[in-house]
């Protein structure tokens, strides 16, 4: 059985330096961008791995795409 995602803002205090404040609409949009993130990471790696003519996605099509998709998502 899958495991629930950790909370947004319990994740964010506990990556930031100090505590932070997030704003309920901005949890929300912060929520929807990783969730835009990872569709589009999980598709460049299908691709990648239809490419390779393999039926299943590795951790090795999900390695070679992610680099290329965080510079996309930099700008």
């Amino acid at each position: 059985m899958l495991k629930k995602p950790p909370k947004l803002k319990r994740t964010v205090r506990a990556k930031a330096k100090g505590n932070v404040n997030i704003a309920t609409g901005s949890e929300a949009m912060i929520e929807l961008l990783i969730v835009m993130f990872l569709k589009g990471l999980s598709e460049e790696a299908k691709a990648k791995a239809f490419e390779e003519k393999s039926a299943t996605i590795g951790a090795h099509h999900v390695r070679a795409v992610s680099k290329k998709m965080l510079k996309k998502a930099r700008g």
